[in-house]
């Protein structure tokens, strides 16, 4: 079972994302609606993969990315943004933050499982 942590404070659209990833039977997701509930969410389950809004209220996406590196129980955890904001330059800079991808908002939900399973065999 591949374990997905989806952090993005529109409900909405987490919930969206979490039946999306549930189409595929070998994936389990747990979603969050901030950046302190993903790091704590992140640091008790382990997942496989996690999926991290970019703009959010409070600890935004790249800020919760940093927090997620310096703890020793989520620093090799692979990142991949979900964005709208994804001109050349922005996803560049991502990819220089350490994240393994960029998914970009509004996303396909009928091929969110199968673009994630991508990144995680990437």
């Amino acid at each position: 079972m591949t374990k997905i942590l989806y952090v993005d404070d529109e409900a909405d659209i987490r919930e969206i994302a979490q039946l999306a990833l549930e189409l595929d039977p070998d994936i389990e997701v747990r979603s969050c609606a901030s950046g302190t509930e993903g790091l704590e969410a992140a640091a008790a389950w382990h997942p496989d993969l996690i999926l991290l809004d970019v703009m959010m209220p409070g600890m935004d996406g790249p800020t919760t990315f940093a927090r997620l590196r310096d703890q020793a129980a989520t620093a090799t955890i692979p990142v991949v943004f979900i964005t709208a904001r994804t001109q050349s330059h922005e996803v560049q800079r991502f990819h220089e933050l350490g994240a393994r991808g960029v998914l970009a908002k509004p996303f396909d939900p009928m091929t969110l499982a199968e673009q994630v399973r991508a990144l995680l065999d990437g």
